[in-house]
Order: structure tokens, then C-alpha cells, then sequence
């Protein structure tokens, strides 16, 4: 088993990038969803019901600083940008500690579980993909802790997807029976329930490096 990919989303419901090392802590990888976007009433947006959201990507430049599109995020053009993609007097603003995320900070996938949905593996905006993993053996990790060189993570919980994943992250078209296809195509009992989900994990406090190339 192995690291395959790292990814990190400075810009919640927005594209994000891929890493050779990051950086995790308590928090989940650093720089993560640092920013969000809402309306003219401070209400939160996302991509579930404003898609067009999901065209642009966040980064990260060289001063650690968010940037959408590769402009500094306070930029005039990014922000008529937002207001194009979710509506007039949306805007982007620094996301409240401890309201970054919807549940947990950390989502870890793997690339037998991926694969076997027959989608793009973008849909599911995982922060670590693990290779080399048989199967859908990631479903009987539940409660377990993954160690990662000095990183250690608990795997908390299998979690629901939500709608965002029907839309499609390059052209932002939605396709209602993603859901159904990924429970069909994965052989999981849980189709029955009308549910598929994805791994949730919790950082412990300490901060690691993690890197891509081994696990």
C-alpha cells in the first residue's frame, strides 16, 4: 500500500490541486478549504446548488495566500468571477474556524474503491488516495487507525455522498444517476438504502508532512 495522490481545496466547493507533500495537523491538510463563499446575507454557498462554482480552482501561492484561477483571491476580477458563478453579492471570504468543513476534515480513498464506480475520481474531492489497495477492502477500516509514516489517522466513518457529487467537475453538467451507478458498479449492499459514501478521517493533533511517493 501507498500514497497515490494528495490534494488539497483552499477554496471550498471550488476545483482544487494536487500535491507532492503536504502538511497535516488536527485541522486536516493545511491550507484546506481556508476559504468559502456566501451571499449578500453571509449565508454559505456551494457547488451543490451553484455548480458553476466548480469551473474555477483554488490554489495556493508562493506567500500562502488563496488564489482562484491563479489571481490573488482578493482580486477585482475574481471576485465578478464569484459573483458570475453563484449570483449577484456572492462573495469569498475567510471560513470560520472550526466551520471549514461539512463533518470531518480529512477524506481518504483508494484507488481499487475509486476505480471500481467507473467515475471520475474528482467527484469525490478525497485529500489522500491510497494505492495499492485490493478491492473494496477500505469498507472494513472503520474505527482503525492508518499510519503513515509519523502521520497517524483515524478512519471515523463511512460517510454519505452528497449531490455534489452528480455534477461533473469539468463541465459542471449534471447526470442524477452518478449515485445509483457508483452503488450498482461498486457491489454495495448500502444501493439498497439509496446511499454511497466515502471515507471521513480524523487527523490527530500533531502536524505531519506527508508525502505522495510512499506510504
Amino acid at each position: 500500500m501507498r500514497v497515490a495522490e494528495l490534494w488539497r481545496y483552499p477554496v471550498k466547493s471550488m476545483a482544487g490541486e494536487r500535491l507532492d507533500v503536504v502538511e497535516i495537523g488536527e485541522a486536516g491538510v493545511e491550507g484546506d478549504r481556508l476559504l468559502q463563499v456566501v451571499n449578500g446575507r453571509g449565508r454559505l454557498l456551494t457547488s451543490r446548488t451553484h455548480p458553476a462554482l466548480l469551473a474555477h480552482r483554488g490554489s495556493l501561492g508562493p506567500d500562502g495566500e488563496p488564489r482562484v484561477d491563479g489571481l490573488p483571491w482578493r482580486d477585482a476580477s475574481v471576485a465578478a468571477a464569484v459573483e458570475r458563478a453563484a449570483g449577484h453579492g456572492a462573495r469569498l471570504v475567510e471560513a470560520p474556524v472550526g466551520r471549514r468543513f461539512d463533518i470531518l476534515p480529512l477524506l481518504v480513498a483508494t484507488d481499487a474503491a475509486l476505480a471500481a464506480t467507473g467515475e471520475d475520481m474528482r467527484r469525490f474531492r478525497p485529500n489522500i488516495v491510497l494505492g495499492g489497495v485490493e478491492g473494496l477492502a477500505e469498507r472494513t477500516w472503520q474505527q482503525h487507525l492508518l499510519e503513515i509514516g509519523a502521520c497517524r489517522i483515524l478512519l471515523a466513518d463511512l460517510r454519505d455522498r452528497c449531490v455534489m457529487t452528480t455534477w461533473h467537475p469539468d463541465t459542471q453538467v449534471q447526470d442524477k444517476d452518478v449515485l445509483q451507478r457508483i452503488g450498482e458498479r461498486s457491489g454495495r449492499a448500502a444501493l439498497r438504502r439509496g446511499r454511497q459514501r466515502r471515507r471521513v478521517a480524523r487527523s490527530d493533533r500533531r502536524r505531519r508532512s506527508l508525502s505522495s511517493r510512499a506510504l
